[in-house]
């Protein structure tokens, strides 16, 4: 079993290359190899028995797709993308990269897949972004697709494209709609929904955060740990259940940022909340305005994908995973 990760240098692929070499099987099948990529080459875990590449690749070129495929893998998770905000704010690199690139990969899966000899499984992250108002209470898989960023544009596309490959029978592809990833560790990003995951990573190691919208504000949401099993059991599934209809909404937690914070004070304290700081930004507030705040993701769920239910356990799943397992004195 042979898998390529594009986008491997990112919070979910690394998690996710961590998961597949402690795993060592996919689909009942060992896996031989394993091909990471980003812009940077990511970073080789020692120690593995598995043999693991790590390549540096632009895949806003027509030829990196092309090189990547070359070896044929079995299963490619595609998690490459700019986010939202940077996206929104430069037009022009994000159709590069989240739309181009990915119609690169689609196609140099095609042309390798002349005579329909190669049909190899392909993830695809797609986003809750490509969603927009106005909303019903719970947005099903059959909600029409209006997104209002560049970002969700971008990604409604590819879905598209995902689909219709599918159906040509040039790729096996599944389409997986990720909340927002919260907690998310490490620095933050340029995402304009990065504020939900520091205000309460940075106030959990005693650090200042700022929260620019309304404790009203309300979104959908699940764990790294949530996303890599997402992407796990649709690298796996049966997606002959699938239909024409490849892309899936995934499970998640609907919750505002009050409801974040007083989780935050249930698990850290008092001293944790306080360290929250208001400062409003228009731009943010607009943004968030237009997301989506809930799902109907029963499909999904039908089909075994599953998140978590509280922020209690989004919080302690990223104490448990990324802080050693108890909170700093």
């Amino acid at each position: 079993m042979n898998i390529l990760i594009i986008g491997a240098a990112g919070m979910v692929g690394r998690k996710l290359t961590a998961a597949l070499l402690q795993r060592g099987t996919m689909r009942g099948e060992a896996i031989t190899s394993m091909t990471l990529v980003d812009i940077v080459a990511p970073d080789v875990l020692e120690g593995s028995s598995i043999p693991v590449a790590a390549l540096a690749a632009d895949i806003s070129r027509p030829e990196a797709a092309q090189e990547l495929i070359v070896t044929r893998p079995d299963v490619v998770f595609h998690l490459a993308a700019i986010v939202s905000g940077e996206a929104e704010l430069d037009f022009e690199k994000g159709y590069a990269i989240n739309l181009d690139g990915t119609r690169y990969l689609y196609e140099a899966i095609r042309q390798a897949s002349s005579g329909g000899a190669y049909c190899p499984r392909l993830v695809f992250t797609s986003s809750i972004a490509v969603f927009g108002a106005p909303f019903p209470d719970k947005i099903s898989d059959e909600f029409f697709e209006t997104p209002r960023t560049s970002y969700g544009t971008q990604k409604a596309i590819c879905e598209l494209l995902l689909a219709d490959y599918s159906r040509r029978g040039f790729l096996d592809g599944v389409g997986i709609r990720l909340p927002t990833i919260c907690i998310r560790p490490g620095r933050p990003n340029k995402a304009a929904s990065g504020f939900f995951s520091s205000i309460l990573r940075e106030p959990l190691v005693g650090k200042e955060a700022v929260l620019p919208v309304e404790e009203s504000a309300r979104h959908w949401h699940a764990s790294p740990r949530a996303a890599v099993s997402f992407l796990l059991h649709a690298a796996e599934m049966d997606t002959a259940v699938l239909g024409n209809r490849r892309n899936l909404n995934m499970p998640g937690l609907s919750a505002t940022v009050g409801e974040q914070i007083e989780a935050l004070r249930r698990v850290a304290g008092e001293r944790a909340v306080a360290l929250i700081r208001r400062e409003p930004d228009p731009m943010i507030i607009d943004m968030v305005e237009g997301w989506p705040k809930n799902f109907d993701a029963s499909r999904a769920e039908a089909l075994g994908f599953a998140a978590e239910t509280s922020f209690d356990e989004i919080i302690q799943i990223h104490i448990e995973d990324e802080l050693g397992g108890d909170l700093p004195q």
